[in-house]
């Protein structure tokens, strides 16, 4: 906070070993001539892998066929609902930074057409750039939620965004829990609104919305999407990184950008 910084006058450096930034006060260190490093680029292909992960669990409903076998339903019922392709989806992604890119590459992959919005559009990239995350679900079949939670996003994804992504739409959420208004979500889902979500945070962790646990359509998982040990290590190496790099008077590995 501003108020911690002031304790520290002559701060140079925060490096965080998070992707998210969401506690750290970046006007503050702006004004203050701070550097902030993160290490988003280190998870950023587990939580793509997670991400995907979410999404064909959600279209091939792979969690709820694993409940249907255990618990000996298939004898009784016979048959089992049918999923979704993954192929041919439209994928809007929010937020095309290190970890975006990395699930666009992946999804590029599986056949689907990509789109996304972010701050800027981004020259380099060949995918459709649309302004607002509303215009981007209204075409799109799936949100993937990769950006970070600013005084902006909070909230980004409501309920007129769910509407405007229809009734068979699926949100995955890789990013933080208040992207999402949750209550609305939980209200969309339960009502039918739309069809599905793979969530990885949430709002008030550990806490999980209960009207959640009994939608055969929505995939939970602990805020662990990043949770490998390949991924801790190679934020180690970042930090490390950092850190050579700041006292030996060199570029820095992942500067968070002022933007």
């Amino acid at each position: 906070s501003a108020e911690f910084l002031d304790r520290l006058p002559v701060l140079e450096l925060i490096v965080a070993t998070s992707a998210g930034l969401d506690h750290i006060d970046l006007p503050a260190c702006r004004s203050r001539g701070i550097v902030v490093t993160n290490a988003s680029s280190a998870f950023a292909e587990d939580v793509a892998d997670c991400a995907v992960g979410l999404l064909i669990d959600v279209l091939r409903r792979i969690s709820a066929a694993d409940r249907f076998v255990r618990g000996r339903m298939w004898p009784v019922k016979e048959t089992y609902p049918l999923g979704f392709k993954l192929g041919g989806k439209r994928v809007g992604i929010v937020g095309l930074g290190s970890i975006g890119s990395e699930v666009a590459k992946r999804l590029s992959a599986f056949g689907c057409t990509i789109a996304y919005t972010s701050r800027n559009k981004k020259q380099s990239v060949p995918f459709l750039f649309y302004a607002n995350v509303r215009d981007l679900a209204a075409n799109s079949d799936v949100l993937v939620l990769c950006c970070a939670l600013t005084k902006e996003t909070y909230h980004l994804v409501n309920k007129d965004v769910m509407v405007a992504l229809g009734k068979e739409g699926v949100i995955i959420n890789v990013g933080r829990g208040s992207l999402i208004n949750e209550k609305e979500l939980v209200q969309c889902l339960v009502g039918g609104e739309i069809g599905g979500a793979g969530l990885d945070v949430y709002e008030n962790e550990p806490n999980v919305p209960k009207e959640l646990f009994g939608l055969d359509n929505v995939v939970l998982s602990p805020h662990s999407a990043g949770g490998t040990p390949e991924g801790f290590d190679a934020v180690l190496q970042l930090t490390v990184g950092n850190l050579r790099a700041f006292f030996s008077n060199k570029p820095l590995v992942s500067v968070v950008s002022n933007e």
